[in-house]
């Protein structure tokens, strides 16, 4: 490299050498060429809706017969990637003017070692034998949807965004069986057209399938072998031809929703109790079958499980991802900046500058906040993705009715890349008006140097507040997911001023800087699947360049043939307090500048068997002072419809300027009766705030998009032995949904 003259500031110096050996580090990313881009053909057949096959994992229906198998072009991408899969699997597609139907025979050689714990309704079917179908209607090779199924008929969807992402708390009608069999097991799933956007006229979507053999560790799909692809990567998916004349219907889906509530507050003295009932309601209308438009009047939260508690012992708040249905369901059409706004540890980069965190629309201040009506548009026209949200917030003590809105627009260029814009309008507290607006590249290839992949995020967006002030935040990533060799160089700048009241922004006044660097080796021993070591220095100054805070971390991890995974962690902290701050338990951190290095381990234990633990350590310093922290975490399944997973967080802190010692305890259990009943229970309390939180959760699907649901929750105070109960509610909540 060029010389580096002594008047730039040792900032630069390390970010330009971190890029320069990078740079240099490209060309090897190409030394192991994987398999050129293939996008095979799938054919679906047609056939009239009096001959569709009856959805109950029975493969024998004559109608399959109609069908083809799919080309048999099943290989490895774990453990022994690019080899053909160690047992068969024969896909066979129909489809009638409704629905999209796929057999699946999930051939084994030793059917009774086909492992299948889960049977709940949107669980973790990764920890079994499974099957997942990608489907992507407007070939955007990009975004598009993800349908799993598992030996014992449990199921999950979810969104595919950006080829990055799963969200799995996407809900959508459609159907699924399986069931076991002498030869391994067999499924059926059946998928209204009316349940996706889709283009109209398109005949060609992009399809993938990708099956997971979980004794063997062995997942097998049938395009995308590229070692540089991951699972939720879609780009080289293959072809679903011959599909024509589908039915849209009037494209009006109507959920009515009605409720009876009691509630019981211990507090104010008195306690008193409350009955009370309401109703709600959703509509989905497809404007075209690739557009959706949204409208919902006071929208039911009581099904979203408890948030995850967690005990800030950071000087910036943390970021408490979205738990609500009606938000999550649409969340990949606002997605913004690419991998700019990608978690990290422990808080570094955290989603900092977000500019829409839907989160943000229903609580003021941290006080749950009535919605009484909202909007939402979804979807495409032409080639062009809309994402439109506007909301009307009742009115509290404080403030007034508020309409916070926001709309994102995108359009494909270069293949798989894309540019969009985005803007939000509202202030959730009413103090003040706010405004952001923003645009965003993100280019992907995924043939670079001859079938790596290449990934480079930008974003710049300006808030506008009448109260702050305007400020800009802005952006840019070169992402390098490849093996052996993969790196990363990230940059934010986030003004002073920059204030998103519809987003998140935890650390304004900054520059972020970070780079990584990772090595991944893989083997076709017996014990070793693979190895991956790497490097990542995270640095943030303020805006003239003084450091206000470093993470450098050396890592190694290493994974057996069965996924028992174990993680080696070394961090170095640099942290400049420019004013003191309490931790929990009032314990003051003063002024000054502090650096220490900790050492973190983890082990994780294979989903595969019917136990399975994760405990993770670090030790030992902390703003000059000793820190020990344990979360231990163990899950039992008992059976395919008995679950349950106890957590404990332990953190010990001791500075010179005192002691304290933070215990988080959760519960989660679920008990499935079918696929499509269960009831859900989660416990949680930490020391703390001393807080006890109590949910009981019972749901029953009894036909697609009709339930029945039935919830308890409890809150009280724990200070040392005694009970303190605030509130206890009960709830039952029966839902229909009409389809036209």
């Amino acid at each position: 490299m060029c010389g580096v003259g002594a008047d730039i500031s040792q900032v630069w110096r390390r970010t330009i050498f971190v890029a320069g050996a990078l740079i240099c580090a490209v060309p090897a990313f190409a030394a192991d060429v994987p398999p050129a881009i293939l996008h095979p053909e799938a054919r679906a057949t047609r056939i009239d809706v009096s001959e569709a096959p009856t959805i109950d994992g029975d493969l024998s229906d004559a109608i399959w017969a109609k069908a083809q198998a799919i080309p048999d072009n099943f290989r490895q991408v774990e453990a022994n990637r690019a080899d053909a899969g160690s047992e068969r699997s024969e896909v066979r597609i129909l489809y009638d003017e409704n629905n999209l139907y796929f057999s699946i025979h999930a051939y084994d050689d030793q059917p009774e070692l086909v492992v299948s714990h889960i049977m709940t309704r949107d669980g973790n079917l990764g920890t079994g034998d499974s099957f997942r179908i990608y489907l992507d209607p407007s070939m955007t090779r990009r975004n598009g949807y993800s349908f799993e199924v598992g030996p014992t008929g449990g199921r999950t969807e979810g969104l595919v965004q950006n080829n990055s992402d799963l969200l799995t708390e996407w809900d959508t009608l459609w159907e699924a069986r399986a069931r076991r069999t002498v030869d391994g097991w067999s499924a059926e799933v059946a998928i209204p057209f009316r349940s996706l956007s889709y283009e109209r006229g398109r005949t060609e979507w992009g399809v993938d399938f990708l099956r997971l053999i979980r004794r063997r560790g062995e997942r097998v799909r049938w395009t995308s072998h590229s070692p540089t692809i991951t699972f939720n990567d879609i780009s080289q998916a293959g072809t679903l031809t011959g599909l024509s004349d589908v039915a849209e219907g009037a494209g009006l889906d109507v959920q009515v929703y009605g409720k009876l509530r009691y509630k019981y507050d211990y507090e104010p003295d008195p306690a008193r109790g409350a009955l009370s009932g309401g109703a709600s309601g959703n509509a989905f209308y497809k404007i075209t079958p690739a557009l959706t438009g949204t409208a919902t009047i006071n929208p039911d939260f009581s099904d979203s499980p408890l948030d995850e508690r967690q005990v800030n012992t950071g000087r910036f708040s943390l970021f408490q991802p979205e738990t609500r249905d009606f938000f999550l369901q649409d969340a990949a059409t606002f997605e913004f900046g690419g991998r700019n706004f990608v978690n990290g540890n422990f808080g570094l980069n955290a989603p900092n500058s977000r500019p829409f965190f839907s989160r943000n629309i229903g609580l003021v201040n941290g006080r749950p906040v009535t919605i009484l009506a909202g909007g939402k548009l979804s979807g495409q026209v032409d080639d062009i993705g809309i994402g439109a949200l506007s909301v009307v917030t009742n009115e509290t003590r404080t403030t007034k009715k508020q309409v916070l809105s926001v709309a994102r627009i995108t359009k494909p260029v270069l293949s798989q890349s894309k540019i969009g814009f985005i803007v939000t309008n509202g202030e959730p507290t009413g103090q003040g008006e706010n405004t952001v607006v923003g645009g965003d590249f993100q280019y992907r290839n995924s043939d670079f140097l001859g079938g790596d992949t290449l990934q480079i995020d930008n974003y710049f967006q300006r808030s506008f507040s009448d109260t702050i002030g305007d400020g800009n935040s802005f952006g840019s990533t070169i992402y390098l997911p490849n093996e052996p060799w993969g790196g990363e160089l990230r940059f934010k700048q986030i003004d002073d001023n920059f204030f998103p009241a519809l987003g998140f922004a935890n650390h304004p006044g900054i520059r972020d800087y970070q780079a990584t660097a990772t090595r991944t080796d893989r083997y076709t021993g017996q014990f070793i699947r693979d190895t991956q070591f790497g490097a990542t220095h995270t640095f943030v100054t303020d805006l003239h360049d003084e450091i206000q805070s470093r993470q450098s971390r050396l890592w190694t991890r290493i994974n057996s043939r069965n996924i028992d995974t174990f993680d080696l962690n070394v961090y170095n902290y640099f942290e400049n307090v420019p004013e003191p701050f309490n931790l929990p338990g009032g314990v003051p951190v003063p002024t000054g500048k502090y650096d220490w290095t900790n050492v973190v381990t983890r082990i994780d234990t294979t989903q595969g068997r019917w136990w399975t633990f994760t405990i993770s350590a670090e030790c030992c310093s902390f703003y000059n002072g000793n820190y020990f922290k344990i979360d231990n975490s163990v899950t039992f399944r008992f059976t395919p419809q008995f679950e349950i997973n106890p957590r404990y967080v332990a953190t010990f802190i001791d500075l010179p300027t005192g002691y304290v010692d933070i215990h988080v305890l959760q519960l989660n259990t679920v008990y499935n009766f079918t696929p499509d009943m269960q009831i859900l229970v989660q416990a949680q309390y930490d020391n703390i705030s001393e807080n006890f939180g109590f949910s009981l959760r019972y749901r029953w699907e009894y036909s697609p998009g009709n339930d029945i649901f039935v919830g308890f929750g409890q809150s009280a105070l724990i200070p040392g032995t005694d009970f303190e109960p605030q509130t206890t509610q009960f709830s039952v909540r029966l839902g229909r949904t009409f389809r036209f």
